[in-house]
């Protein structure tokens, strides 16, 4: 705002770059421009100010979709002063001279006449299509039936104003309604949850199933191997008993040709020995046995030799000497 200094009959008025003042006096524009500095007399003189910066206002629009259906637009409105001295003719922007702030509200009558034509152009544009279609758009296509609605609308031409922007933030239903156009979304989603648990836990039976059938597999083919070896081992035990038995049966067999051999031996000196004994006269053989026995006694305590001992042994050695044959 413009800052005032009132030294009695005169005042001195300093503006902003950012803000357009007009002096009046008399009815007539007597000074008009951006950022002025000037002194006036209170007395004769009428001051407006305009601001010159982008205004923004709140945008809220609640209205009914073709199918009765409350929707709600939110967002935000961009407008600039463009003809200052064409809208303070048609808006009160007078200062007052001894505070410097205006004596209206002209910034809130142009935001409500604004907000009218935003209301006007965006029921419109909702009553002409369901709720579904509406949130399936978006606010896109409002915003710019909003830009092309305001920029060509001849009031705001008319008090010099222009829509520099419109920025529409959401355009929703009810909660009621959208709870409800949500819950359909809502079971697809769960069931494509579902269908993705039911298929990560089939995927996990699949998994299981072929890990067990893995380790039948695994305990099968230990199995085979085990029984593999059983049958190797018992094989290479029979090999063995049957070899063993084979060197046993080979061994017994050399065992008994050579007790064959021996005894046979045996035998055939035993025939020699008594094929000479057989030939020997009875004296002869009475001495062998003599002897025989002589070398098998350890001692001879007493010997008792008769005289008819004597001469029937003596008579049997003549006799045996006399049937050896002559040399």
């Amino acid at each position: 705002m413009a800052s005032i200094r009132n030294l009695g009959f005169l005042a001195q008025l300093r503006s902003d770059a950012s803000n357009h003042v007009i002096r009046y006096r008399n009815g007539r524009i007597r000074q008009s421009g951006r950022g002025l500095v000037f002194w006036f007399r209170p007395e004769t003189a009428s001051i407006a100010e305009l601001p010159m910066d982008d205004r923004e206002m709140t945008v809220f629009v609640r209205g009914r979709s073709q199918d009765f259906q409350s929707v709600a637009i939110q967002g935000a409105l961009t407008w600039r002063v463009a003809n200052p001295e064409l809208l303070a003719s048609r808006v009160d922007f007078s200062l007052g001279l001894a505070t410097g702030v205006y004596q209206s509200e002209p910034l809130q009558r142009i935001e409500t006449r604004l907000a009218g034509l935003v209301n006007q152009a965006a029921l419109q544009y909702l009553a002409q299509a369901p709720v579904r279609a509406l949130l399936d758009s978006g606010p896109e296509p409002l915003r710019h039936q909003l830009e092309a609605a305001l920029g060509a609308d001849p009031a705001l031409n008319e008090i010099g104003i222009t829509v520099a922007a419109v920025r529409l933030t959401n355009l929703a239903p009810s909660s009621e309604l959208e709870r409800a156009l949500q819950t359909p979304t809502f079971e697809a989603l769960q069931q494509k949850a579902d269908q993705a648990t039911f298929e990560r836990r089939a995927l996990a039976v699949e998994k299981e199933r072929a890990i067990a059938e893995n380790e039948l597999a695994n305990r099968t083919e230990l199995a085979r191997r085990e029984m593999l070896l059983i049958t190797q081992e018992a094989e290479n035990a029979r090999n063995r008993a049957t070899g063993l038995a084979e060197a046993q049966q080979v061994e017994a067999a050399a065992e008994a040709d050579r007790i064959r051999t021996v005894e046979s031996a045996k035998a055939e000196a035993e025939q020699a020995r008594m094929t000479i004994y057989r030939d020997l006269p009875p004296a002869v053989m009475l001495g062998l046995a003599a002897r025989e026995l002589a070398g098998k006694l350890e001692t001879i305590e007493h010997l008792n030799v008769t005289p008819d001992l004597l001469a029937a042994v003596l008579g049997e050695f003549r006799r045996g000497v006399a049937s050896l044959p002559a040399r």
